[in-house]
C-alpha cells in the first residue's frame, strides 16, 4: 500500500509542476515507476478521479484565480490551460463552477475550487508517532502586527484540530476559501477563544481574513467575525519533507510551548485566536500566537 501511495503522490507532484504543459499518461507512468495501465488504476483508486479529470479540475481552478487576480483575456487563459477552444473552456468552467468565466471575472463570487490534497497525507493521519524526523535545527520567531479585520469562517462542531475538522465539515472548505481574495494572500486556520464561538460549535475553524470594511458575498453556512488589531509572534520552522508533515508541526508547537514571551516584552494574549497557515514543506510550518505588551509589575 505504501508503494502505491508514494507512486500516486509522485504523479500528483508531477502534475502540479507541469500544469501548464501537455501531460501524458506515459509521463505519469514514468514518474510512478509502474506501467501506464497500472498507473491509471492506482491514480483512480487513490484520488477517485482519472488523471485527465484531476488535471482538468486543477486547471479550471487555476484559471479562476487568474480571472480573479489578473483579468486576463478569456481566450488567453483557455489556450494557456490546454483547452482546444474558448467554447470548450467556457463549457468546462460552467460545469465546474455554475457560472461562465466572463461573469466570474466581472463579479468574483466565492467558488468551490478544487483542492488537490496529496494522497500521502492520508497515511500520516494514522501514523503520527511512527516516524521521527531529525530535530528541526532552527525555529524562527518574528513579531507580526495584524490590523483589525473580518474573517469569513466555517464552523465545525467539536473539532480542536485539522483532521477532526475535516471529518465534521469535509475537506472542500479550503477550496472555497481559496477563491476569496484575502488580506494575507491565503486562507487561515484558527483556534477561537470562547468569545468568538457560538454554542455547539468548534474551537478550530478555517477561514479567510478580509478587510474590516468587507461587504462582499458570504457563502451559505459561513459566519463572519471581526477581530481587533493585535500583535502576534510568528513561529516558523525550516523546510521539511512532505512525509515529515506531522513531525514538523509537533516541533513548532513544542518550541512555542517552551518559549517565554516576556523576553521580548510580551505576554500571551488569550483574547485573540491562534492562527495556523497551510503546512507547505518548501517554506516550513508556521503558526502565529497572539501576544500583548507585558504589563509592568504593579500596573493594572
Amino acid at each position: 500500500m505504501k508503494e502505491q501511495i508514494e507512486a500516486v503522490q509522485r504523479m500528483q507532484n508531477y502534475i502540479a509542476g507541469h500544469l501548464y504543459e501537455q501531460i501524458t499518461l506515459a509521463e505519469l507512468a514514468r514518474e510512478s515507476l509502474f506501467s501506464p495501465w497500472h498507473s491509471y488504476r492506482l491514480f483512480k483508486k487513490w484520488t477517485n478521479l482519472t488523471p485527465a479529470e484531476y488535471i482538468r479540475r486543477m486547471r479550471l481552478s487555476a484559471s479562476a484565480l487568474r480571472l480573479r487576480n489578473e483579468g486576463c483575456r478569456i481566450a488567453d487563459i483557455a489556450f494557456d490551460m490546454g483547452f482546444g477552444s474558448v467554447d470548450g473552456y467556457q463549457r468546462a468552467f460552467y460545469r465546474e463552477f455554475g457560472c461562465n468565466p466572463k461573469e466570474y471575472m466581472e463579479n468574483p463570487v466565492p467558488l468551490y475550487l478544487f483542492t488537490p490534497y496529496g494522497v500521502i497525507y492520508r497515511q500520516f493521519k494514522f501514523r503520527k508517532d511512527e516516524r521521527k524526523m531529525e530535530k528541526v535545527k532552527n525555529v524562527f520567531v518574528q513579531a507580526v502586527a495584524k490590523p483589525a479585520r473580518k474573517v469569513i469562517i466555517k464552523r465545525g462542531v467539536k473539532a480542536d484540530d485539522y483532521f477532526p475538522y475535516c471529518e465534521e465539515v469535509g475537506c472542500d472548505v479550503w477550496g472555497l476559501l481559496m477563491s476569496i481574495k484575502s488580506l494575507g494572500g491565503e486562507p487561515v486556520c484558527l483556534w477561537l477563544p470562547d468569545t468568538y464561538r457560538t454554542p455547539g460549535t468548534s474551537e478550530y475553524v478555517q477561514g479567510v481574513e478580509v478587510d474590516v470594511d468587507y461587504d462582499g458575498p458570504v457563502p451559505e453556512g459561513f459566519d463572519v467575525i471581526t477581530l481587533p488589531e493585535a500583535d502576534y509572534l510568528m513561529f516558523k520552522g525550516e523546510p521539511f519533507e512532505e512525509e515529515d508533515y506531522c513531525q514538523a508541526i509537533e516541533e513548532i508547537r513544542g518550541a512555542a510551548d517552551r518559549y517565554d514571551p516576556s523576553t521580548a516584552g510580551y505576554e500571551w494574549d488569550t483574547d485573540n485566536p491562534r492562527i495556523q497557515l497551510e503546512p507547505i514543506g518548501t517554506r516550513g510550518y508556521i503558526e502565529l500566537l497572539p501576544v500583548r505588551q507585558k504589563k509592568e509589575d504593579g500596573v493594572k
